[in-house]
C-alpha cells in the first residue's frame, strides 16, 4: 500500500478526558528546606511537605514544588499571584526583604519600584530562593 493510499486513522475532535479531572501546576527548585521557609514563612502561605515536595494550597488550587538536583530557574513567571493594590503588594515584599526585578526592554519597562504599568495589567516581578520568577498582578 502507497502511503497514498494509507487510510488515517480517526480522531476525536476534542477530548473528553481532563474536562473534570483535577489539575495541579508544578515547578522546581534546587533546596526544598528554602522553599518551604519562604513560602511558608515569608510568604505566608499554607505549605504542605509530601515525599515528593511541598504542596502549596492556594485556596482550593494546588501547586507542586518538587526537588531537582541540577534545576534552572524557568525563564519565565511560574507563579502569579492576584493582589487588589499593586503599589501595596510590592510595600509588603520589600517589607519582608525581597527585592523587585526591574526590567528596560522595548517591550516591557518596570518603574524605580519594579512595577509594569502598562499596557495591560499593573504587575511586578521577584524570585524565589531557588531563582524562579513569581509576580504579583493587580486584579483590577
Amino acid at each position: 500500500m502507497t502511503a497514498q493510499g494509507a487510510q488515517k486513522p480517526s480522531r476525536k475532535k476534542a477530548s473528553s478526558m481532563f474536562k473534570d479531572c483535577d489539575a495541579f501546576s508544578s515547578f522546581s527548585v534546587n533546596d526544598l528546606k528554602k522553599a518551604r521557609e519562604f513560602y511558608g514563612k515569608t510568604l505566608g502561605l499554607e505549605v504542605a511537605e509530601t515525599r515528593e515536595g511541598l504542596e502549596l494550597d492556594l485556596d482550593g488550587s494546588t501547586v507542586f514544588i518538587y526537588p531537582k538536583p541540577n534545576h534552572t530557574p524557568a525563564a519565565f513567571t511560574v507563579l502569579n499571584f492576584s493582589v487588589d493594590d499593586i503599589d501595596e503588594a510590592v510595600d509588603e515584599l520589600v517589607d519582608l526583604g525581597l527585592r523587585l526585578e526591574h526590567y528596560d526592554l522595548p517591550d516591557l519597562k518596570t518603574d524605580a519600584r519594579g512595577i509594569a504599568r502598562g499596557p495591560g495589567p499593573k504587575i511586578a516581578w521577584f524570585k524565589d530562593p531557588a531563582g524562579n520568577i513569581l509576580s504579583v498582578v493587580e486584579a483590577k
